[in-house]
């Protein structure tokens, strides 16, 4: 089996054969994100996530900070639509056109080294917004978000004041909006 082809992000039956091969199932996760189940089912919308992040992350040095924000974002129930609502509003004449899988045009972040720990939320909002991701699509990549979350509590790459301060963002709008819904089409 070959490694997925990078021209198709969204190939997800094909990242998850090659991540079912391998991916070290049952060992450390380098696949931060996705879940597995005993059987080996993968979950789709974890899948999602983790393709979002790797289409829109190039790979560098900072890549595991862009990765951490993307998802921490991803984690935050109606965030980015808030963004999106703000952004109409300032340009009406300027709306969210639909992109489809196989007709992507998505510009990769690239983040110097020397500047990785300064990216923000309000970075990864912005890299959403230009490249013009649906909000269904954020939507749908909420578990990926939560998982990677959960996963990141005991490593020492997450600082514990910056998971308090997210998984509380996150708690506050779970409780005010609910689960972000997934695309039904998407998920497995």
């Amino acid at each position: 089996m070959h490694a997925p082809d990078p021209s198709q992000p969204f190939d997800l039956e094909q990242i998850a054969q090659y991540a079912l091969i391998f991916g070290w199932l049952g060992l450390e996760n380098t696949w931060q994100g996705i879940t597995f189940d005993f059987a080996y089912r993968m979950h789709w919308q974890t899948l999602f996530g983790f393709t979002l992040y790797q289409a829109l992350c190039a790979t560098s040095a900072a890549k595991p900070v862009v990765v951490r924000r993307l998802a921490l974002v991803m984690a935050q129930p109606r965030m980015y639509q808030e963004v999106v609502a703000s952004y109409t509003a300032v340009f009406p004449d300027q709306l969210m056109v639909a992109q489809y899988r196989s007709h992507l045009n998505l510009m990769q972040v690239h983040v110097p080294d020397k500047m990785a720990q300064n990216f923000s939320d309000d970075n990864t909002l912005h890299v959403l917004l230009h490249n013009w991701i649906l909000l269904d699509w954020v939507d749908h990549a909420y578990t990926y978000g939560v998982v990677y979350l959960e996963q990141q509590f005991h490593s020492p790459m997450m600082s514990m004041d910056i998971f308090h301060e997210i998984n509380d963002g996150h708690l506050q709008r779970l409780s005010h909006y609910g689960t972000p819904p997934a695309i039904p089409q998407w998920d497995g």
